[in-house]
């Protein structure tokens, strides 16, 4: 496997992992620059040389996926025999740089509802690296000409058309997921938000609208949904930052967007 698809592997699993590349080589040494290994929780790919220098790489590389916040790093080996190795001896003779990068999970965005302000929404979170779903009951809010601004995306994205119960989609996402409830339907929006609730491991829950749809969603989780106070205050309405106050549909994008951005600054 190269180490293009192993990467897309890790992303697709939603796996952390770490990229090792050698970054610069003087004299003799077992792989030219540019060699490399993925590193996962349990599995590697690719090679960057073996011995000590792998040996050593993968060991710091795992300490990197099981630590928060993890930057980038330069590790020097001398291949000599005069070096300490916890690895055994490597004296090819010359030296070598190899650079680790760790690859996160990137977070993962669900919009319920492509309409005026998902879609706008949907066109901004697309220029960053996440993994976008698009949901949406009408088949034309989610067809190739209308999405056809995302197909230059940086994020994944994943398209979900559900005519009857778009709250089954719930279950197929990955934990963590940011959820932003925005159909053209209340009921349907009330819908979701139940849903959600009784949905475990999922990231924050958003909801557009008026402290009125809220006052009347909230009675209802309480008495129809048997949720207490606390489940429901999990959910956050209005969306987006206060002091943007616009009503335009892109205008609302950019301030739920930029919130949800600093949501994903605080998670790491």
């Amino acid at each position: 496997m190269t180490w293009v698809a192993a990467v897309a592997r890790l992303r697709a699993r939603r796996e952390t992992g770490v990229l090792v590349t050698v970054a610069t080589v003087r004299g003799h040494a077992p792989r030219k620059a540019g060699a490399k290994l993925v590193v996962g929780r349990t599995e590697t790919w690719g090679s960057i040389g073996g011995g000590n220098i792998e040996a050593v790489a993968i060991d710091r590389a795992r300490e990197l996926i099981g630590s928060s916040g993890a930057e980038p790093e330069l590790m020097d080996f001398a291949l000599n025999d005069k070096v300490s190795n916890q690895h055994g001896v490597q004296c090819c003779g010359g030296t070598v740089s190899v650079l680790l990068e760790p690859l996160p999970v990137v977070p993962a965005v669900a919009v319920f509802g492509v309409g005026h302000v998902g879609f706008e929404l949907a066109r901004i979170l697309a220029r960053h690296e996440i993994d976008l779903h698009l949901i949406d009951s009408r088949p034309d809010m989610l067809t190739d000409e209308r999405l056809a601004p995302l197909s230059d995306a940086v994020a994944e994205v994943h398209v979900h058309h559900t005519p009857l119960l778009p709250e089954e989609v719930l279950e197929e996402l990955a934990p963590g997921t940011h959820i932003l409830i925005m159909t053209h339907d209340h009921a349907e929006d009330a819908a979701l938000c139940d849903a959600a609730l009784r949905t475990t491991g999922l990231g924050s829950i958003g909801l557009i609208g008026s402290a009125a749809k809220w006052a009347r969603f909230r009675k209802r989780l309480a008495t129809e949904g048997g949720h207490d106070d606390a489940a429901i205050d999990r959910i956050k309405t209005p969306i987006g930052l206060p002091d943007i106050t616009g009503k335009e549909p892109a205008t609302i994008a950019v301030s739920v967007a930029a919130d949800l951005l600093r949501t994903f600054e605080e998670e790491r």
